[in-house]
């Protein structure tokens, strides 16, 4: 009996089969955003709106249903971050993101996920912080919005503005509220963990 409610409890739970899903929705979010497909621009939208709606269920589900796993901590960020980087590829290949924007927004994501590792590793959970927050709902507001732009110009319309030099100061500004949340995620983490202490 017990070895039956282990095999229960190893099965993937729902938030974790959608943060997959989320996972797997990127490289296709990709593919379809630089393709040159008619409407392009309209399926990557709501591919991308999709996976950002999973994002938002997966988390309230696991919480409002206790099914938080240690996998699920693993995979949510992984996911988040792969959408992103997706639509940053996309973006730099159209000239609406400048490499530095999507280098400094990659690199806060690398350094803060390695200090996430090493606060793990001392059985330390920090939880993000509400700029850490602010940051993932700029990002993907920001890219949404280009995405259906982009549509917006496809069908004929005009904008009173140039496209690039609006998504590229939009990625820029979120590129901001990505260092600021991130230095703050390292000071407090600070605050807790000792990065000169020999293990």
């Amino acid at each position: 009996m017990k070895k039956d409610t282990n095999k229960k409890q190893n099965k993937l739970n729902t938030p974790n089969r959608l943060t997959l899903l989320r996972i797997a929705l990127a490289p296709v979010f990709l593919a379809v955003l630089v393709s040159n497909i008619p409407h392009s621009s309209l399926f990557a939208f709501l591919i991308f709106v999709a996976a950002s709606v999973t994002d938002f269920i997966d988390g309230k589900l696991a919480r409002s249903t206790n099914q938080i796993t240690a996998l699920g901590k693993l995979l949510d960020p992984l996911a988040d971050k792969m959408l992103i980087t997706a639509a940053l590829l996309g973006f730099m290949l159209g000239g609406e993101c400048h490499i530095f924007t999507a280098f400094v927004i990659l690199l806060r994501e690398y350094t803060v996920t390695g200090v996430r590792m090493i606060a793990l590793t001392d059985g330390i959970v920090i939880p993000a912080n509400i700029w850490g927050k602010i940051k993932t709902a700029s990002q993907m507001i920001s890219v949404a919005l280009i995405i259906a732009l982009n549509e917006w110009l496809y069908l004929g319309k005009t904008l009173p503005f140039d496209l690039k030099v609006f998504s590229n100061v939009l990625l820029a500004l979120t590129a901001v509220a990505a260092v600021v949340s991130g230095i703050i995620y390292i000071v407090e983490a600070a605050k807790r963990i000792n990065f000169l202490e020999n293990k």
